[in-house]
């Protein structure tokens, strides 16, 4: 409805026309015969203005959407019920609720209709209706067509009658709603839809199945194109796979980080860095990150380090044959009481959002120290490229494979380390090595 309001002189000039049945300062009531009338030129292949202006409307006055929408709701009208349609019949069907008292019969069927229904509910509620690890709001939520079901089973089961409108009423869904639910369009259509759905779900077992091999949505996407020259969308193979349980046993989300979601502990900082590494103030942008290093005969170790954004130094390292946290907060503990290291006063450090770093522990031990602390963006290697390009560089230059100890191998990691701080040139630190470049910084400031 349009929202422009008439004025008295307005008022007065639509009241004169004589396809006008009654006008306010915000509606208009036209008459069934102009009704009839438009539908009629309409179909001739008239415009809505067209036909209100030869009819004495001024379009002006009325405006242009009101006239464009009351076309379009005539029109909907005649097509649903012919002309039948266009009858006012809002006088006979006001729907205003019923102002009679109620007797002692209709208020005792009532509450016995309410008893009634909340036992269905408590009923199905019963029920396993959920097999996610969901919190309990999500799993005593009932869907409108769920109490739909309700409601028409109650009424079949105690013979209620005149009862339809309370119940909507009393379980939050409308009367129409439910009569449009067990329509006969509406059920022929979700008897349609369900046939199209186990059709799906056959063609998408024959492909998640195709060669013994499970799949998850995509590969069934593409093996349904690709094999048998049937395009669904990945939408609604995933309805389907959620709808009959059909699970991907491969490449399952981390239960670990969904349970560090669920408790709320873990959390992550916003990336103070922004790619801003070289900041020429030694001590300021710490870098930090774990790698893993395979050596001897497929041993695994994994090498944490600090690294300066401004000079490149590796500053602290610890080598740990676990990803447990002490790796991370050791690291820590190494940089804090190195004496050949001094920190700017709004020093940070930098990570990615990994479990160590998001670990409460981890960030208390940060703060302890007064650092501040950043993280790159999800899933976003660039945020902490320096960082990732030394681990490339140590594995390539160091002997990690030659070491078939795990202390030969933190000897070797040791040597390197100091090669690489006091010995290893870097054409980006003006052709220093990073100790150097530190010093440089520390006598220009």
């Amino acid at each position: 409805m349009s929202k422009k309001i008439f004025t008295e002189e307005q008022i007065e000039t639509l009241a004169q026309n004589k396809y006008v049945k009654n006008v306010t300062d915000k509606a208009i009531t036209y008459t069934d015969e102009f009704k009839k009338i438009f539908i009629a030129e309409n179909q001739n292949g008239k415009f809505s203005r067209e036909i209100f202006e030869e009819c004495g409307f001024d379009v002006d006055i009325i405006g242009i959407e009101r006239v464009r929408s009351s076309g379009k709701r005539w029109r909907a009208a005649y097509r649903n019920n012919g002309v039948c349609g266009l009858a006012d019949t809002r006088r006979n069907n006001s729907g205003r609720p019923s102002t009679k008292e109620l007797s002692l019969e209709e208020k005792y069927a009532r509450l016995q209709a309410q008893n009634n229904l909340l036992k269905a509910e408590n009923e199905l509620l019963k029920k396993p209706r959920y097999d996610g690890k969901d919190d309990d709001a999500k799993k005593i939520k009932l869907l409108s067509k769920d109490k739909f079901i309700i409601i028409r089973d109650t009424v079949k089961k105690y013979k209620f009658k005149n009862m339809i409108s309370y119940l909507c009423n009393l379980s939050g869904v409308s009367r129409s709603g439910y009569y449009s639910y067990f329509s006969a369009t509406a059920m022929e259509s979700r008897n349609k839809r369900e046939f199209c759905d186990k059709v799906a779900k056959d063609l998408i077992l024959k492909a998640y199945n195709f060669k013994n091999r499970k799949k998850g949505a995509r590969q069934i996407k593409l093996t349904l194109n690709g094999e048998f020259g049937i395009v669904y969308n990945l939408k609604r193979i995933r309805r389907i796979m959620k709808k009959h349980k059909i699970i991907c046993p491969i490449r399952k989300a981390n239960p670990y980080r969904r349970m560090a979601k669920a408790t709320h502990e873990h959390r992550v900082v916003p990336n103070l860095l922004n790619r801003d590494f070289k900041q020429n103030i030694p001590g300021k942008v710490l870098l930090t990150d774990i790698t893993y290093l395979t050596y001897g005969n497929n041993k695994r170790a994994y090498l944490s380090t600090i690294k300066d954004g401004s000079t490149n130094e590796i500053l602290a390292y610890n080598v740990a044959t676990s990803l447990s946290l002490d790796i991370a907060t050791d690291t820590i503990y190494k940089s804090m009481n190195n004496k050949d290291i001094t920190l700017a006063p709004d020093a940070f450090i930098h990570s990615d959002q990994g479990a160590h770093y998001t670990s409460p522990t981890f960030q208390k031990l940060v703060k302890s120290f007064g650092l501040g602390q950043s993280m790159s963006r999800r899933g976003n290697c660039w945020d902490n490229a320096p960082q990732e390009s030394f681990f490339g560089h140590f594995k390539d230059e160091a002997y990690i494979k030659s070491c078939t100890a795990l202390d030969e191998l933190k000897d070797e990691i040791d040597e390197y380390m100091d090669y690489y701080n006091n010995y290893r040139y870097q054409w980006n630190l003006k052709k220093m090595t990073p100790v150097s470049f530190r010093n440089h910084l520390q006598a220009a400031a």
